[in-house]
């Protein structure tokens, strides 16, 4: 089965992307990789009214895009196509497409108004990030509410270019950690309460990187009393980085209601322990208390940060086995491959 993978990625992203999609081929599926980023700025089209305009005005970036991927799936001969991460097909042209399409949540539930919902009649399958939404119901119970034909949780992965491949288990943990926490992660206004009381607990023995700029950190630094200067990071500057970090805390914009991010795996494929809010939605990814630890509160991540930091070998137990986990379950060429199984079955071919 030939499978296009649609995805909007520029830069160090684009080409590890484009690389390790097509890489996950193997004689059942073949992985086609379609960058549609370089078409237009996706800042155009990244909620859905915005598309419907480009669409209404007949914008020329965004006809070409749609005549290239109809060119793409007839030369290829592609039975599906999967589309992630700012979604540029707007659903009077996907009507047009005779080909099982396959929307890919990406985004937490407070873009999934403006990025996801309005999609759904147009594709025959939705395949979510997160099982989380809300205090009233699940990801998947919300999707078929909002019309969806036929959803699969299907959890996002660890690339190899965002840690070493060729560490093992034997060797994960061998390399020198002199940095006891680090978060990287955007700066948001909902986040910095807990980065804040984080930052002011362990002071420079927490590092932070992500995306902040002078703006934002300057109301950080003087909203919360001067906690520290968040620095941006390069792509290629996270595995060294990580790999020197002993515990990796992970904050989500509503808690457990936004989890399942890229950091969730990008931190023990590095061999970093996760600490991470995600509440009861924390176990459908691993094995909480052997593979990660969840927190509850500012003061309880505090209080875990500072117990596995005083206890290596419980520390280092939890950050081999989820790296373990990472590499038997997570890595994004099996994850594809659970995809076509997905997309076959969907298909009713399975």
């Amino acid at each position: 089965m030939k499978i296009i993978y649609s995805f909007n990625k520029c830069g160090f992203e684009a080409d590890y992307w484009q690389r390790e999609i097509a890489a996950a081929s193997n004689d059942k599926y073949q992985f086609l990789p379609f960058n549609h980023a370089s078409y237009l700025d996706p800042k155009l089209y990244i909620r859905a009214q915005l598309l419907d305009n480009l669409y209404f005005a007949r914008h020329a970036g965004l006809l070409r895009m749609y005549d290239d991927i109809r060119k793409f799936i007839n030369k290829a001969g592609a039975e599906a196509l999967i589309v992630d991460n700012c979604f540029p097909y707007h659903p009077d042209f996907l009507k047009t497409l005779p080909i099982y399409k396959v929307l890919r949540t990406s985004d937490g539930p407070m873009a999934t108004y403006d990025r996801d919902f309005a999609y759904l009649h147009s594709y025959d399958h939705v395949l979510y990030f997160s099982p989380a939404y809300s205090k009233d119901m699940g990801m998947e119970e919300k999707l078929r509410y909002c019309g969806a034909k036929k959803v699969d949780f299907w959890p996002l992965a660890s690339f190899d270019a965002l840690c070493n491949p060729s560490k093992t288990e034997m060797d994960i943990l061998s390399s020198k950690r002199d940095i006891d926490v680090i978060f990287v992660g955007a700066l948001h206004v909902d986040k910095m309460p807990m980065i804040a009381a984080v930052k002011k607990a362990f002071g420079s023995r927490l590092q932070l990187y992500g995306l902040a700029n002078f703006k934002k950190n300057v109301y950080f630094n003087l909203k919360y009393g001067f906690p520290g200067w968040v620095r941006p990071l390069a792509f290629a500057d996270y595995v060294p980085l990580y790999q020197r970090a002993k515990i990796g805390i992970n904050i989500h914009l509503r808690g457990e209601y936004t989890l399942g991010g890229y950091r969730l795996f990008d931190l023990p494929a590095n061999g970093v322990m996760q600490i991470s809010d995600g509440g009861k939605y924390l176990t459908q990814f691993y094995n909480v208390g052997e593979e990660i630890v969840g927190y509850r509160s500012a003061s309880d991540l505090i209080e875990k940060v500072e117990y596995y930091l005083a206890h290596d070998v419980e520390r280092e137990r939890i950050a081999l086995n989820g790296f373990k986990r990472v590499r038997n379950d997570y890595k994004i060429a099996n994850m594809l491959l659970k995809a076509g199984e997905l997309i076959r079955k969907g298909m009713g071919n399975g």
